[in-house]
């Protein structure tokens, strides 16, 4: 294959050269940003019930994280294309740290406008990480093995996936929070202060991470990362033409319902507990935190079926299987649903980075933008779950509002259909 393929390339000398410890920082990120959107579920299942709301209102943490995506995801291509990889991985470390810190404020003046303002800050940070390290990962080392190394790196976001629902379940849902009828019996001002306790347990885990990261991002400052020189000329193509660039477009297609399909379904799982057979959290972050190590083993066995099984067929059966387990969760009822909706997170797994590197698969110089439009596409997860979210309050029913998932990876079994003469790598 052509090293010109992911748009970049390495020096014939920095080849031989070991990019064991880059490849260690930038894994690392990995870890944060998966750590960080998967306390999400605990945040939506808490700031619920201290805030008293209803699905679609939940929903709008998520529309918080995920506009950034949409806004900061150019910006953030435009950093990095004129100032480099090591630039656009500090800024984003910036504002993920100040969005962490920003919840001490929001607890304290008890305000869920001001919680989602502060996901949006700390979410401006993951869009910039997000936009520098998926693609510079691909880029270290052979282009043939772009894929394997992205599906590697996306494993540790798996692993923070399966501890992060226990430790913000430890931390946030220390106690199962009073229903409705139990506030309603207080008075004002002692329901003020009960909501007021609520939101202060959120902030030792953000200021703790908020510390990790400045520490991270001072080890960035001072560590030395490989310059990757570009082997063409730069993109001349606006975003618009870079849509048409070989399998950008479609991969942006597939990317924005993927990724709606995944944060509903873990976002939402602790709810879906709740609702579908009134589990309580206490109980439900277990089945969250099983849902994460299932993601994590499913990105570690993913990375090892690719020495065999090309990506595009592997992501070809997984939608597949997906597609079914989202009936199920639809149509079925009991506790099988839940495990249904747990399992679904194992094939879920290679999706994000499989559609990201065959995206970006031959966009040559278009590398940098066509990046920069698959991170937009993470918008998905801002409009999918109100949707979904909106499904439930109508129908009174959340199984219903599984069918937009439904939908995502129908879309995703599209867009593998797309490499089905592809031969493997």
């Amino acid at each position: 294959m052509n090293n010109t393929n992911s748009g970049n390339s390495i020096s014939s000398s920095s080849k031989k050269r070991n990019y064991g410890l880059p490849l260690i920082l930038i894994t690392s990120l990995f870890f944060f940003w998966g750590f960080i959107h998967n306390l999400d579920p605990i945040l939506i299942k808490h700031l619920r019930s201290a805030f008293q709301l209803n699905h679609f209102q939940a929903s709008l943490v998520d529309s918080a994280v995920f506009a950034a995506y949409f806004l900061l995801a150019i910006p953030a291509g435009m950093i990095i294309q004129k100032y480099g990889y090591k630039t656009g991985i500090l800024v984003g470390l910036f504002f993920f740290a100040a969005g962490c810190f920003l919840f001490v404020p929001a607890a304290n003046t008890v305000s869920y406008p001001f919680f989602l303002g502060a996901l949006f800050v700390l979410s401006c940070g993951l869009a910039i990480l997000e936009t520098a390290a998926n693609p510079y990962i691909t880029v270290l080392g052979p282009p043939e093995k772009a894929t394997h190394r992205l599906n590697f790196a996306q494993s540790f976001n798996g692993l923070a996936a399966s501890i992060a629902p226990i430790v913000g379940g430890i931390f946030i849902l220390s106690e199962e929070p009073k229903s409705q009828e139990e506030l309603a019996t207080l008075s004002q001002a002692a329901k003020l202060a009960y909501i007021q306790a609520e939101t202060s347990l959120v902030k030792e885990p953000y200021i703790i991470l908020g510390l990790i990261l400045l520490l991270v991002m001072f080890l960035f400052l001072f560590i030395k990362l490989p310059d990757v020189t570009e082997s063409d000329e730069k993109s001349t193509k606006n975003y618009f033409q870079v849509l048409g660039v070989k399998n950008v477009g479609w991969g942006v297609l597939a990317q924005f319902f993927y990724i709606g399909a995944q944060i509903y379904i873990f976002s939402f799982l602790l709810v879906f507990a709740e609702d579908a057979i009134d589990m309580k959290g206490q109980e439900a972050k277990y089945y969250a935190g099983i849902a994460g190590f299932l993601f994590m083993v499913g990105r570690f066995a993913g990375t090892f079926l690719m020495k065999y099984i090309s990506p595009q067929k592997l992501l070809r059966v997984y939608s597949i299987i997906s597609i079914a387990l989202t009936v199920w969760v639809i149509f079925g009822s009991g506790i099988s649903t839940l495990y249904a909706l747990v399992g679904l997170t194992f094939f879920m797994s290679i999706m994000f980075p499989t559609i990201f590197a065959l995206g970006i698969e031959g966009a040559g110089s278009d590398t940098k933008p066509a990046s920069s439009l698959l991170i937009m596409s993470i918008v998905g997860g801002a409009i999918i779950p109100p949707l979904a979210s909106k499904i439930t309050d109508i129908s009174g029913n959340i199984h219903f509002s599984y069918a937009l998932p439904l939908l995502c990876f129908i879309i995703v079994f599209l867009f593998s259909l797309r490499f089905r003469n592809k031969k493997s790598s």
